[in-house]
């Protein structure tokens, strides 16, 4: 075969790697979160690079998720909500989970202990679902749902990453989905050039809570060079057809390009002080949607939502 799928560990510690065997292009899934801990390609010198920046174990990552949240699911809310407070359908909620400041954040799965559901290899691609059942334990989201997140390695360097979550309760629920991972592709993201698909952009407040209103801003539109620019805003995405973000570094050779189905409409983007990689953060909704609703789902009981995201590397 050409693709493969090698396990280590059991259940919650589960380490996955999802090889190509022609290509040496590999990733590795902890159990963990369903953190995607690597994606290494081989450059135009033929070194192995990884260019997601992750943990050095999986122990490091259960002992600092906390700090970055490098790579972690976000969900059911994202990023921050405000005083951890919200309503939803006349019930007042308050989570408990973690907080950054006065703000909950990141949402409830973060640490979740996903399991292996199953996996399979092909010549055209080596796939692993993961499963976490959700049953209400922060009683500031007091729902039932399941989580199946299924990554799939394939040929030209790519992996793509769904995420099907589906309501196991018995009423409504509210809901947003996404992802944190820190990409590097050079020594320092001041010499990558980013191209966002957006024109627009979610108008924060000094706690970067949405204020409800959207701002111009195209400054990566046509693709520049991140240089000090310094980033942690949400961008609207302006359509599906085109891929939602693309980051370049030429002294490196390499191009990540990244594409979604129009589920995650928002990218929120953030440059830490280090400026050694990038949180690149496919949203399905802007922050704090809880309580502004900008793009909210609402998921009936044993109704599923799909999230797509698709992570392609080109070798310059």
């Amino acid at each position: 075969m050409r693709f493969d799928v090698i396990i280590s560990g059991e259940r919650h510690d589960a380490i996955i790697e999802l090889k190509d065997n022609d290509t040496g292009t590999s990733c590795t899934v902890f159990g963990f979160g369903a953190v995607l801990n690597t994606f290494a390609i081989k450059n135009s010198a033929g070194l192995q690079k990884n260019i997601i920046d992750g943990f050095d174990s999986l122990q490091d990552a259960k002992k600092d998720m906390v700090n970055g949240f490098k790579s972690a699911r976000l969900s059911p809310f994202v990023c921050r909500l405000k005083n951890g407070d919200y309503t939803f359908e006349g019930a007042a909620h308050h989570i408990n989970k973690f907080y950054l400041g006065e703000e909950a954040i990141h949402g409830l799965l973060f640490d979740a202990p996903f399991v292996i559901d199953e996996y399979d290899i092909s010549d055209e691609q080596a796939s692993l679902t993961l499963t976490y059942e959700y049953t209400k334990a922060d009683e500031g989201f007091p729902y039932m749902f399941r989580t199946k997140v299924q990554y799939s390695l394939r040929a030209a360097n790519t992996l793509t990453i769904e995420t099907v979550i589906t309501n196991t309760g018995f009423k409504n629920m509210p809901l947003s989905d996404g992802w944190h991972p820190y990409f590097m592709l050079g020594d320092t993201i001041n010499e990558a050039v980013l191209q966002i698909n957006s024109n627009t952009m979610v108008a924060f407040d000094a706690s970067l809570l949405p204020t409800g209103e959207l701002v111009t801003y195209d400054n990566f539109e046509g693709g520049k060079l991140i240089a000090d620019t310094r980033l942690d805003n949400c961008f609207v995405l302006k359509d599906t057809e085109t891929p939602a973000c693309s980051l370049r570094d030429d002294y490196a050779g390499l191009e990540l390009v990244i594409k979604t189905d129009g589920n995650y409409p928002y990218l929120q983007i953030y440059t830490p002080d280090h400026r050694k990689s990038i949180a690149i953060e496919n949203l399905s909704s802007a922050p704090d949607a809880f309580n502004n609703t900008m793009g909210l789902q609402i998921v009936e009981p044993q109704e599923s939502r799909a999230f797509n995201v698709q992570y392609s590397v080109i070798v310059l």
